[in-house]
């Protein structure tokens, strides 16, 4: 094939069936959708293009720079285009937590600007958020900027209404699968996918997968984060399940090692979720009484592989390093059971204040620095939680007569790390309930730096 520019590339990546021999599935074919066979690398570059597109002739005549809110894939591929059209790309964020994507947007030359924030992600409710401001500043008339808009542009959605839908539908013969499941970021490739998909079959059941609370996965959000994104609509999908960090490195694995698709943590989450969903459904075909439906025209499902696994090497061996032929990781948050994070101790904004004027503990902010920086409780000391993950593994970082209080966003992440704390022989040791988010909802004192 010839192409005139590399977007022309964009598009139109393989639909691929995956081995029964590998999931186990008795009567469902399962299809991989392989968007890291994009020239960039993702399913963000449909996106990206169709969102940037239409404004790049005057962005060019006027030498606007272009913007976007991403740590990751969208802003990848942003980088790329407006390099392709002479334009300065700036990534905006207020957290860069895979190494490997921010050397590449500074190769790529975009310029990287990290705001701070409360929360970990962009909070529309929240009008005193610096990164939520300049969100604002950007959606104003009048700015500058080309501004992509990826959490609430209706082009994002667009890209795979006529692009990605329509494919697997070709793809499958004109017919839609029985079942659609994809990971939710922001909600983008989801949601344009399955309005095509019903279209044709309005009895598809469509699964959206997002990270386990307080864990993460690059490119997946959580069920309370997937909330504020403008085009996150609930009833979009059927179900909502969530995927693990661990359970999203094993589905890579199985792809990688198996299936010769080299997908990041972002497909094995999708892969793994939707083995995992789909298995009570073939076992229910199986065992149907009459057989009917077992001898029956096979089912089908389709998941999406959002992008490649290089990217990801540093974040698979801080979580497995076992892969790498290192020492297995000591003291992780990963190991704990259910029960013990629910036993954790955990203390509320009322009684957390009173603890610190009474027995002075050490109050520990997880949160990342610039979140520190906007806003938090005086006298706290910011340890951002993955330093803090590697000092819990070498031991108890803290004499045991010292109480600890631990903060993060919202109080999920610092309740595993006060279970993991009382685990390993801390006798006091407690979570911020509700995390700074709910300390300043309830009128709690904070300090900026």
């Amino acid at each position: 094939m010839r192409y005139d520019s590399i977007t022309e590339a964009i598009g139109n990546t393989p639909l691929v069936r995956i081995d029964p021999a590998v999931h186990g599935l008795r009567h469902i074919d399962l299809y991989a959708k392989l968007e890291l066979l994009n020239p960039f690398g993702s399913v963000k570059d449909r996106a990206a293009w169709n969102m940037a597109r239409a404004g790049l002739a005057d962005a060019v005549a006027h030498g606007s720079q272009v913007v976007e809110l991403s740590s990751g894939n969208t802003a990848k591929a942003l980088a790329v285009i407006a390099g392709m059209h002479g334009l300065s790309f700036k990534s905006v964020t207020n957290r860069m937590r895979i190494p490997e994507i921010k050397d590449l947007l500074l190769l790529l030359g975009a310029e990287i600007e990290e705001l701070p924030g409360q929360s970990e992600c962009l909070d529309p409710t929240n009008t005193d958020d610096p990164l939520t401001l300049f969100h604002r500043e950007l959606s104003e008339p009048g700015h500058s900027y080309l501004h992509t808009d990826q959490y609430f542009n209706d082009r994002n959605t667009e890209a795979h209404t006529t692009g990605t839908g329509p494919e697997i539908v070709k793809d499958l013969d004109g017919r839609a699968p029985d079942w659609f499941i994809a990971c939710v970021g922001t909600a983008g490739s989801s949601t344009g996918v399955a309005r095509v998909l019903r279209e044709h079959d309005p009895h598809v059941r469509v699964v959206g997968l997002v990270a386990g609370k307080a864990d993460f996965i690059p490119g997946i959000r959580t069920l309370d984060e997937v909330h504020e994104v403008g085009l996150f609509a609930p009833e979009t999908y059927d179900t909502m399940e969530s995927v693990s960090s661990d359970e999203a490195i094993e589905g890579m694995l199985t792809l990688a090692r198996r299936c010769g698709i080299l997908a990041g943590p972002t497909g094995g989450a999708a892969y793994y979720g939707t083995v995992r969903h789909l298995r009570a459904w073939d076992d229910e075909l199986t065992a149907s009484q009459d057989g009917a439906a077992a001898n029956g025209p096979r089912k089908s499902a389709v998941f999406i592989v959002c992008d490649r696994i290089e990217s990801y090497l540093g974040y698979t061996r801080q979580r497995r390093p076992d892969l790498f032929r290192l020492p297995p990781r000591r003291n992780a948050v990963a190991d704990l059971t259910t029960a013990e994070i629910a036993a954790a101790g955990a203390i509320d904004t009322h009684d957390a204040q009173k603890w610190i004027v009474q027995d002075r503990p050490l109050v520990v902010d997880l949160r990342s620095p610039f979140a520190y920086a906007a806003l938090h409780i005086e006298g706290s000391i910011n340890i951002v939680d993955e330093l803090f993950e590697e000092l819990v593994r070498g031991g108890l970082p803290f004499g045991k007569q010292q109480p600890v209080l631990l903060v993060c966003p919202v109080g999920e992440q610092s309740a595993r790390y006060a279970a993991l704390l009382s685990r390993m022989g801390h006798p006091d040791v407690r979570s911020l309930s509700g995390g700074v988010i709910a300390w300043r909802d309830a009128g709690a004192p904070l300090v900026r730096d």
